[in-house]
């Protein structure tokens, strides 16, 4: 039975695909970003506000002179895909005065890639509502998008792995891979990409989380794992075996909730975040809570803390973050893909615990960025160490990155609790796990091959998943380290 993991990402990975296939046997050519003059625009899917948000796309299209918007399929260098979606948060009232008018809140996302020559990824992105979107939320989105799309076509393509074909293309390769439900959305973007291109490599991951995953590569179960806590000294000497750590993308874990009769969003600090899974804090009402929320109608409920079951990489960002900003948090529990819980209710994988708190009210869990999105469950900005209140994004997650420098000790490096005004303080590097030496050398070449594209062309579908590419810097330095335990030759540039 396949994990409970896969359901979340089911329709928006069906809507992709399913403008995948329109596009297909279209010969666009645009093969760079750059190169996109004329952009046929996909339906957004059929959720409420999508056909708004695609208007609004075109709308401000039409108003540059980067790119032509066209009606006509066959006479576009590329094609806008992805998925737009707004749901209805709840009503609230700009007087305090009992009776007043009231005004819908309204939530959403609005996910797009854009699609070239032979189907290829040329850019992705993901958005979420502004704090003010004061032209209304479908134009907030649009605006948005539009606005990071034309920057980045302006900009100087970076450099380019290419994939590599002939013998490769029709090797028949079988590969298992085991670990973390955190990117497990992306994997399977990424693996189905890799296998358009390679016919004969067939990539199978189990979503079980990180510690299943470590033990399953361990034991020589899978030729690779995944994981968001970076293997220590300790764990590597265990292995028996030398591990390659290559960190591969970049995300974010949010503390989500269920609040029926709150029609605001919550501000959370690390001193009330430690204190709610520490015990200390226990009502919504809370004074700590109602200080950084002020105005907000909070429930005289107790908090239903839930957190993850089994042995996660998502739990081990939770609480190496929760380590680094509460002493009391480190000396009585510490970090790690499992840990005594000292309150709550556990909830198996990442889809277990957005389910979980999207039926239980009065409820706080832990996920993993897009599952908050895909359940459509509201989810915290967090206080920085910069002291700013910052919700989870491409930007701030991609900021918290930059701020905390180049990952050393074989790549490996914790990004929770990062400097920086803008940057997101629950974010971390996923890693792939895999030995270092491979006895079948055919899965070597195909794993070496899967690697370059993934930390190359493949960045590029990171963002339309709600994830972020990794550092230029981070990326190069890791396709050396392929390059030299795999082949021994100096990584290609």
């Amino acid at each position: 039975m396949a994990p409970v993991w896969s359901r979340v990402s089911l329709s928006f990975c069906l809507l992709l695909g399913i403008a995948a296939a329109t596009v297909a046997g279209y010969a666009q050519s645009a093969e760079r970003l750059s190169q996109v003059k004329k952009l046929y625009i996909e339906p957004l899917g059929h959720s409420r506000g999508a056909a708004e948000i695609r208007s609004q796309i075109e709308h401000r299209l039409q108003k540059n002179s980067e790119v032509q918007v066209v009606s006509d399929l066959n006479h576009a260098d590329a094609v806008m895909k992805g998925t737009g979606q707004i749901w209805t948060v709840g009503r609230s009232s700009l007087s305090p005065r009992p009776h007043s008018p009231t005004e819908t809140v309204l939530q959403g996302f609005l996910s797009a890639e854009i699609v070239g020559r032979n189907n290829q990824t040329l850019w992705s992105y993901l958005v979420t509502p502004s704090k003010f979107p004061w032209g209304g939320i479908s134009d907030d989105l649009a605006r948005q998008l539009v606005g990071k799309l034309l920057a980045d076509i302006k900009e100087k393509p970076p450099s380019e792995e290419a994939i590599a074909s002939g013998a490769l293309a029709n090797a028949q390769v079988a590969l298992k891979g085991a670990g973390a439900t955190f990117p497990a959305p992306l994997y399977k973007k990424w693996f189905e990409s890799f296998a358009e291109n390679h016919p004969g490599a067939h990539i199978r991951y189990d979503a079980v989380g990180s510690g299943e995953g470590i033990q399953r590569l361990n034991h020589g179960d899978v030729d690779f794992a995944a994981s968001e806590m970076p293997l220590s000294d300790q764990a590597i000497s265990e292995a028996h075996q030398p591990i390659l750590q290559l960190p591969v993308v970049l995300g974010a874990v949010v503390p989500i909730y269920n609040l029926p009769a709150l029609k605001q969003h919550i501000n959370f600090t690390p001193e009330i975040l430690a204190g709610i899974y520490l015990g200390h804090i226990k009502k919504w009402n809370d004074s700590q809570i109602r200080a950084v929320n002020r105005g907000a109608a909070l429930p005289d409920a107790e908090i239903v803390v839930v957190h993850r079951s089994d042995g996660s990489g998502t739990s081990f960002v939770w609480s190496d973050y929760l380590s680094k900003v509460s002493p009391e948090w480190k000396a009585a529990v510490g970090a790690g893909v499992t840990v005594a819980w000292p309150v709550g209710t556990g909830a198996a994988y990442n889809e277990g615990v957005a389910s979980a708190v999207q039926h239980t009210p009065n409820s706080l869990g832990y996920v993993e960025f897009i599952y908050a999105l895909q359940h459509e469950v509201s989810f915290g900005a967090v206080r920085n160490a910069a002291g700013a209140f910052v919700k989870a994004d491409i930007a701030s997650v991609t900021e918290a990155a930059r701020n905390a420098g180049i990952p050393d000790r074989g790549l490996r490096i914790s990004i929770t609790d990062a400097p920086g005004k803008g940057a997101y303080p629950i974010t971390t590097y996923t890693w792939l796990l895999l030995p270092e030496q491979n006895k079948d050398k055919s899965k070597q070449a195909v794993l070496l091959e899967l690697l370059r594209w993934m930390l190359t062309a493949g960045q590029k579908d990171c963002s339309v998943l709600g994830y972020a590419p990794i550092p230029a810097d981070v990326a190069r330095r890791g396709l050396e380290s392929v390059e030299k335990i795999f082949s021994g030759s100096p990584a290609r540039r």
